[in-house]
């Protein structure tokens, strides 16, 4: 397995970084996270496609750009990948073309199913597609031992639209999907938050799908501006100094969610994943320190799967957690980069939501407000 990192900004290459001489005629997946109005424009997609002839080429917007310990704004952060003894295929379905998320879900999972499936690395639109359901619908396909990471795409802090692309310029409602196959893929992942609870557990008393109405027969939005006091004029942006802790009725697990955008009008919250009626809820809010030593906990983590660091750590973090740590964003990558050491490639995107395991290997969850790691490399 070969990697090699390159960055797009201000109209060109600025950054190559081919330490072992990847011939970029041989790279078979290109993974690109960017800017939305960057990836927009068809020179920035030309100019991959032309500098990596015959590769499959994925890419999604961004809130920001993960490049080496760096995070950048206004770029696009490009990974080109050759592998020896592992194959990929990839698949690429749009929303509109299906009753739900969860349908797309399985119809996705469908087209990548081989019993020498190991890893399946999902990007999805982050506006228009229900995470938790996609998700759902992923994990209704996918046989045990099979690792499923991803995120949503992002849009920086606007929220105003977001693109995914496989070989083609990206779009919007699109969701894209890339299958690893063989037994030489060594894996490993981690999905850690950092963010203290507060108040008393309340229950979600209405709710539908990822629509919150209700939170203990009152008005949830309204109890939500209550808690963000002078943030609640901010609302949706600041939503994401103070998500939700919720605790799912089936398993007594926790996931946190995060608000997208409110509807004043019918006085309700649209959250990026479900928001189930009867799920236990607590107000979050964050604590810097924590936050970087949870992405100190995601990397020690992934280095416990295996005698041997990654080759190439994903990180997808989440938009919440650069607008609270704002000019101290870069930390959490340092944390990741001091544990797993400058010979793991390291790149990645902050997102609308993240897609992990809670526990190794088991069903895939829709997180929102952590950091996440994919860490691959291969086996001769």
């Amino acid at each position: 397995m070969k990697v090699a990192k390159l960055l797009f900004s201000e109209g060109k290459w600025t950054r190559e970084l081919n330490h072992e001489q990847l011939d970029y005629n041989e790279v078979q997946l290109v993974l690109g996270f960017g800017e939305r109005k960057l990836l927009s424009e068809n020179e920035v997609f030309e100019s991959i496609q032309h500098k990596f002839p015959n590769a499959e080429i994925a890419l999604c917007s961004s809130a920001g750009e993960i490049f080496c310990k760096d995070v950048y704004d206004d770029t696009v952060s490009v990974t080109a990948l050759r592998f020896d003894n592992s194959e990929i295929k990839t698949t690429e379905i749009c929303i509109n073309d299906y009753k739900d998320s969860h349908e797309a879900g399985v119809a996705l999972m469908k087209n990548l199913y081989r019993e020498d499936l190991k890893w399946v690395f999902v990007l999805s639109d982050g506006s228009n597609v229900n995470g938790s359901e996609l998700i759902k619908g992923i994990n209704a396909e996918k046989r045990k031992e099979v690792l499923i990471s991803g995120g949503l795409a992002g849009d920086g802090d606007r929220f105003e639209k977001t693109l995914v692309g496989l070989n083609k310029v990206p779009a919007p409602d699109n969701i894209a999907a890339i299958g690893f196959y063989g037994s030489s893929l060594m894996l490993s992942h981690a999905s850690f938050g950092g963010w203290e609870t507060f108040g008393i557990e309340k229950t979600v008393t209405k709710s539908s799908g990822n629509k919150l109405y209700e939170i203990d027969g009152k008005n949830a939005l309204d109890i939500y501006k209550k808690y963000l006091g002078k943030y609640a004029e901010e609302l949706p942006s600041s939503a994401l100094l103070f998500p939700l802790s919720l605790k799912l009725k089936d398993n007594d697990e926790t996931v946190v969610r995060t608000i997208l955008s409110v509807n004043d009008r019918e006085n309700y919250m649209v959250f990026a994943g479900d928001i189930p009626e009867g799920s236990k809820v607590r107000f979050m809010k964050a604590n810097f320190d924590r936050l970087i030593d949870a992405a100190t906990d995601a990397a020690q983590q992934c280095q416990d799967f295996h005698s041997a660091n990654p080759k190439l750590a994903i990180l997808i973090s989440c938009v919440g957690r650069k607008l609270v740590l704002g000019n101290r964003i870069s930390e959490e990558v340092d944390a990741v980069v001091d544990v797993l050491g400058n010979e793991t490639a390291v790149m990645g995107f902050y997102s609308y939501g993240e897609f992990s395991p809670l526990k190794p290997f088991q069903n895939c969850e829709l997180h929102n407000q952590t950091i996440t790691i994919t860490g691959i490399n291969e086996i001769l």
